[in-house]
Order: structure tokens, then sequence, then C-alpha cells
């Protein structure tokens, strides 16, 4: 297979159009792409065939959005007009998502993408087109396969939710009419410890968890490069144990105030101040029932409610245990773990596959703009619609 070096401008002409504001958009209309993809819609289109464009203002500058046919792209992202005809736009959308634009975002506290930017990129293309649109085809079926993986993943989540929603009902507004009880007569809320900065490190044995450890919607995440660990005197008090249930008392980022985390097994996990460790009271209460109740968005909406702080919201043990809330049967509780357990081990299965098919993907990729794939077997489908 024949490559050939080529310069981004030298086969498109990256443009941005008249922005649209908020109050233009239509409740019906042509789609509008803008800074986080569809954004809404409008009574006009600028794109009448599939184009590319590159977020190139904000948080996201560098996103990729291919567009439908028939679109509004605003001046928050970069259109590739003018694609030159022997370059497939599947493939020039792959190649740009594998290279990146970390190198061309100009701007600290705005970032943005330019013209003159994009100026430096050079792309390696296949010279046959059809070679370009057989490898297009290759990582769309592998991206295909991980969407799907995911939304499987998000049909177990929801269902748990639906689940909790027809045994229990909403757990404020009671509609079920279980006995109501502030949450402070049930268990208890224990701050966790105030580490001393000088002894954190990016690797150790001790994980020194913080909210940013939890997902929005409660479970465990590990951050990766900014995962930090703890080399000082461990106070054993605060060494967690597997099935702890914490809630994240500050909101280290949008969302996470009020979300739970039920410690897994991997690590030796610590409890810092930011996260309260909840502590039962009685044995009328199953953990993966609080874990849910606590991830439900009116119990959530409450706890934000007497949240205080301007910069950094924040909440006190006293001001969760306060909390009214209608507390089902332990049995029927119990049932529901029952389920949670069956749905989660399911979860985990999908979610190792979800690994692995990224991994599987990140391989293909590597070896597809290296010219390593046996492209012979693979149909070669042209656009049936004509470019701008």
């Amino acid at each position: 297979m024949k490559w050939n070096k080529r310069k981004l401008l030298d086969i498109s002409n990256p443009r941005q159009w008249k922005n649209i504001a908020s109050s233009e958009m239509k409740n019906e209309g042509y789609l509008v792409y803008g800074a986080n993809g569809i954004i809404g819609r409008y009574s006009e289109y600028n794109h009448e065939f599939p184009t590319l464009a590159i977020t190139c203002r904000g948080a996201t500058c560098g996103n990729l959005h291919l567009t439908q046919p028939y679109a509004y792209i605003n001046s928050n992202a970069m259109a590739l007009d003018d694609l030159n005809e022997e370059v497939d736009l599947r493939f020039l959308f792959y190649a740009l998502k594998k290279r990146g634009f970390r190198d061309v975002i100009s701007g600290s506290a705005q970032p943005q993408i330019t013209r003159e930017g994009l100026n430096k990129i050079y792309l390696y293309l296949p010279e046959s087109l059809d070679d370009q649109i057989r490898i297009a085809t290759i990582l769309a079926r592998a991206e295909a396969i991980i969407t799907k993986r995911k939304e499987s993943i998000k049909a177990l989540e929801e269902l748990l939710k639906s689940t909790f929603l027809e045994m229990f009902g909403d757990p404020v507004r009671n509609e079920k009419g279980w006995a109501l009880s502030p949450l402070g007569e049930k268990l208890r809320i224990k701050h966790g410890f105030a580490f001393h900065g000088e002894y954190f490190s990016n690797t150790g044995e001790y994980v020194l968890l913080t909210p940013g450890n939890f997902f929005e919607e409660g479970g465990y995440r590990d951050r990766g490069g900014k995962q930090k660990y703890y080399q000082g005197e461990i106070p054993q008090e605060y060494l967690l144990n597997k099935g702890d249930l914490l809630i994240a008392m500050t909101e280290q980022a949008p969302g996470l105030l009020g979300s739970s985390l039920i410690v897994p097994d991997s690590n030796k996990f610590l409890h810092n101040q930011r996260l309260g460790l909840i502590i039962l009271k009685k044995d009328d209460l199953n953990k993966l029932y609080l874990f849910h109740l606590f991830n439900h968005h009116n119990i959530r909406r409450l706890i934000h409610s007497k949240a205080t702080g301007t910069k950094v919201r924040h909440t006190s043990p006293s001001k969760i245990e306060e909390i009214k809330v209608s507390l089902p049967p332990l049995p029927l509780q119990n049932q529901f773990a029952a389920v949670v357990e069956k749905v989660e081990a399911l979860k985990a299965k999908y979610t190792q596959s979800l690994t692995e098919l990224e991994a599987l993907y990140g391989s293909l990729s590597q070896r597809a703009f290296k010219g390593e794939l046996d492209l012979n077997k693979v149909p070669v489908v042209y656009e049936t619609e004509p470019r701008v």
C-alpha cells in the first residue's frame, strides 16, 4: 500500500461560519453543531452534505464531529470544507482522531484552535481511495461494537434505577407510605482524616480516596495518573475495609457532592476528610440499598440544598443525618440487594469486555495507520451522496 504525506490545508479548507445565538435556536429545523456536538436546531443549514467539524473553542477543544447532512456548523467548530475528492471523509475523521490536536491548541484561559494552528498538521493517507474507505470501514465496525457494549452497560444501570423505583418508590415523596425516619436514627457519618500533603505520592501501597474517585452516579473510579497514594504513618481507624460505604462531603467536581461508593477490595484504601464513612447503628439497613438510596436524584437534591460554600460546596454529617427518608422493611431491601448483585456481576463482565474491545480498537488503529492490515476482504462502500 502506497502512502502519501499531505498537509491538512492542502486537502481541505478549514472555515469558521457565523455563530448562532441560543436565542435564535428553534424547536424544529436543521441540526446545529457547536463546541459540544449537536446543540440545537435552526431554520437554515450551511452544509448540505456530511462534514468534519473540529471543536475550536473551550474545554472540549479538539473534539471531532462527523455531521449529519443538512446541518449548520457554527463558529465554535472549524468546518473542514472543500474536501479533496481523493480523500475519504470517514478516513480523515479516524486519521485526525488518532493524531489529535494537542500540539495545535493555543490559549490558556480560553483554549482555541485556529486555521494557522491547523496549518501545522500533516497526515499520511493511502494513495488509493478504496484503501482509505476500507480502513475507515474496519475502524467504524470496531467502534460500533464498543458503542453497543457501552449501551449495554448503561441499560443495566437504568435497570437498577427502575427496579429501585418500582420496589420502593421515591424515597422523598414516599408514595408507598413507608415509615419516615431521620437518617441519623439509623446511622452516623464519620469524617475522614486530614492526611499530611507532604506524604502524598504518585505510587505506593495505600490509595488515598477523595471525591475524585467517585462517579457522579456513585461507584469507584481509578483516577489513573492523578491518583494519590500515602507514604506516611497510617492512622489505623481511617484504613478502610472492603464493603465500607462512603459518601462525598465536598463537591470536588460538579455533581460529586453526596455521591456514594462501596469500597472495592483491589487496594488498601484510606479515608480522607472530604469523605464520610457511613456506620450503621442498627441492623435494619442493607448497604446496597443505602448506596442506591444516596444516589437517588431527590436525595442528592436534598443534600445539595443543605450544603454551604461558594467556590466549593460542602456539607456535614449532621446535615445529612437530619434528612428524613422512607425506609422500607429489611427483607425488601435484601431482595433488592440480591438483584443488584446479579446485575453488577453481569455489568462487571460487560465492563471487562469493553476494556478488551477498546484495547483491540487501539491495536487495530495502530496497525491500520501503519499499513499492516489485510484489506483484501473488506468491501468498499462509496458515499451515496456527493460532497459539498
